[in-house]
């Protein structure tokens, strides 16, 4: 459903060289993960023998029952559509082998030979097994068809790294996944076999590994496996040997991980003594439109490692997410930390670009509407950075509160007591006559308060930004978000234009966390420059104080006049829904070109605590209808930095017809 398979990563418990118990217990959990809804399953190197086995890989007692250990676990699991991936030594053209072994509906679908064996330190794989290389590279016949093994009681199998899957009736997209096979040291060398099999079309890579403990191992492996994913744009299952292992010499824990495009979606805990079982459920439909959009799997030549391709029967969608979060803020990190650390590299990237424009255009001022809402919040503490990095006094920034017909005290004298806390110049240019002038002027009725009565106040605001700015030898600073661009909730000529808009990459759920990211560094500071009227520390709280009441403020144009108690009246998410639902739309819609049907699939399942189905549904109407016929707005929108993966800019990130229709997606 909506291309999404669960994926579990087992490490069982064994007897090393006790065949038997193994082949039991593999059974035994992989039919409880298939059960808990597993597409595939994944185990540890060698799991069938146990990976320290070492000489005893030259028994002949321990081979055959290896090969008859597989073809038990292939009859057991018959009924299942589940693959299940093992390891175990194989002879194959009278040389021995470190395999992974797949099965399914009772038969062995392909075999892997592991190509990169450790022969350094604890490890001598070299000493038992031969690399897999030629036999992986070998393709026999004309119809170019993979070099095959003979397993008896299993008949011919193909030799392969690479697995294709058949479409099956419920999921049009079970051909869009494709495995590709590393064992352990596979992952660990400069350019691991991952690497040319993503670029053939592999979105899932699996590894059978038996990597032992040693102190800082663990992260160093962890961040193998979530680069790995990034760099190839797949998901990686990684299944490590456990506690059960032989400890002669060392000690393993049992390290299991399923990542996603860098990101970990489930990992174990270590050294448990009990089989383990991690489930994760991917996104195959994401990471196949990630790379259509992003990724350079476009110049490879892949018809060698596509000719020697085995063919999976068909792969289990998931019929419900249960082993995946789901953020529903996906453009705002999930942690303190990581927003801190987001939030300071964000800011910085605007300052710079801001800094370089100042530069460049020789301005001697910067100009900025302040209304006392988030955007223009940001876009100011943007401007006073700059001007400190520049080395340029406050008092050059010059900011405009323009009240009309529906400004409120709130907002007023927040935007006055930033501006004064900041150290910037402050001017009020009361925009109400004017406006009612140009009433007059295009015969427009004051009493109606429609579209006219708003945007003339907008382009009456600019107005006065563009030509102060003029007169001052500024530039006007842009204060839109993303989130604004992609609705189009912006006057068309108005707020919609500047001479550089510092906010244009960041959506507004982000802009609330910078906002308040700066909030609470204001507060932690423990000397700030010195004013006249307070002291260096109440000069940070008062700051923090001024952006908390500015983040509790209603989002609001404020276009239209305030209710009978002087408070907002217009509210931007009773009219479009709230933004962070929008947001969330924004980053699946843009990012990964989510259907809508996925686009609600999702929402509802991210927001289940926080929103109704029918707001989403609500929603979600707004947001395609919006993001189509407001384009037009995009296609000239002033220069801006870029701070993440998502932009809208029609110069680079984003181009799209401006008359473009949206029928198929409603």
């Amino acid at each position: 459903m909506f291309g999404f398979y669960r994926f579990a990563s087992v490490s069982p418990v064994l007897k090393v060289a006790d065949t038997a118990y193994n082949t039991e217990e593999i059974i035994r959990s992989a039919k409880i993960a298939a059960s808990n809804g597993a597409a595939f399953v994944v185990f540890p190197e060698l799991c069938i023998t146990g990976y320290t086995c070492n000489d005893l890989f030259h028994q002949e007692l321990l081979l055959q029952n290896s090969t008859r250990s597989l073809l038990k676990i292939a009859e057991a699991l018959k009924d299942s559509d589940a693959v299940i991936a093992v390891g175990l030594p194989l002879r194959i053209f009278g040389r021995l082998y470190n395999c992974a072994a797949f099965v399914q509906r009772g038969k062995v679908i392909a075999v892997t030979p592991k190509i990169h064996l450790p022969n350094q330190r604890e490890f001598y794989e070299k000493r038992h097994f031969s690399s897999g290389r030629d036999l992986l590279c070998g393709v026999a016949g004309e119809a170019g068809v993979p070099l095959c093994c003979f397993i008896e009681g299993a008949g011919e199998v193909p030799i392969t790294n690479y697995i294709t899957v058949k479409g099956c009736a419920s999921c049009n997209a079970g051909s869009e996944v494709r495995i590709g096979v590393e064992l352990c040291e596979d992952l660990w060398t400069p350019a691991p076999p991952s690497g040319e099999l993503a670029l053939a079309g592999a979105n899932i890579i699996v590894n059978l590994s038996a990597s032992d403990a040693l102190v800082g191992k663990r992260d160093y492996r962890r961040n193998l496996v979530m680069n790995q994913s990034a760099r190839c744009m797949a998901a990686y299952v990684y299944a490590s040997a456990g506690v059960h292992e032989s400890t002669t010499d060392m000690v393993f824990s049992g390290h299991l991980m399923i990542a996603e495009n860098g990101s970990m979606l489930a990992e174990s805990k270590p050294f448990s003594r009990e089989t383990e079982i991690v489930y994760a459920d991917v996104d195959v439909e994401r990471l196949n439109m990630q790379r259509l959009s992003e990724g350079s799997f476009q110049d490879f030549d892949s018809r060698a490692i596509i000719a020697r391709a085995a063919t999976l029967e068909g792969l289990r969608a998931c019929d419900t997410l249960q082993y995946r979060y789901v953020s529903p803020t996906p453009f705002v990190p999930g942690n303190i930390e990581t927003r801190d650390i987001n939030c300071t590299e964000i800011f910085n990237i605007q300052c710079a670009g801001l800094a370089k424009r100042l530069d460049a255009t020789r301005s001697k001022r910067a100009v900025i509407g302040l209304s006392g809402g988030l955007d223009s919040t940001l876009a100011l503490l943007v401007v006073a950075e700059t001007f400190k990095l520049l080395n340029r006094p406050a008092s050059e920034i010059l900011a405009l509160t323009m009240p009309g017909f529906g400004t409120t005290k709130r907002t007023k004298n927040n935007a006055v007591e930033l501006a004064k806390l900041l150290g910037v110049e402050l001017r009020t240019v009361d925009i109400q006559k004017a406006c009612l002038q140009h009433f007059t002027d295009i015969g427009h009725d004051p009493q109606k308060l429609d579209v006219t009565y708003e945007n003339v106040q907008a382009r009456e605001r600019t107005q006065i930004l563009m030509d102060i700015a003029n007169s001052e030898g500024g530039i006007v600073i842009g204060t839109g978000d993303l989130s604004e661009i992609a609705l189009g909730w912006s006057t068309y000529n108005a707020d919609h234009m500047s001479m550089y808009a510092v906010n244009c990459d960041i959506p507004k759920t982000l802009v609330r966390h910078i906002v308040s990211w700066y909030a609470d560094r204001s507060a932690r500071l423990e000397a700030c420059e010195k004013s006249a009227e307070l002291a260096p520390n109440e000069k940070g709280e008062a700051l923090a104080s001024v952006l908390r009441d500015i983040l509790d403020t209603p989002v609001s144009p404020e276009l239209l006049p305030a209710d009978s108690n002087g408070q907002i009246a217009q509210k931007t998410e009773s009219i479009l829904g709230a933004y962070e639902i929008h947001d969330f739309f924004l980053y699946h819609f843009a990012k990964y070109g989510a259907t809508p049907e996925k686009l609600r699939y999702l929402a509802k399942y991210a927001f289940k605590d926080l929103h109704t189905d029918e707001e989403i549904d609500k929603a979600l109407a707004v947001f395609i209808r919006r993001f189509f016929t407001q384009q037009f707005k995009r296609s000239c929108i002033p220069d801006g930095p870029k701070v993440g993966t998502i932009s809208l800019s029609p110069r680079a990130d984003w181009r799209m017809p401006s008359d473009s229709s949206f029928s198929d997606w409603i």
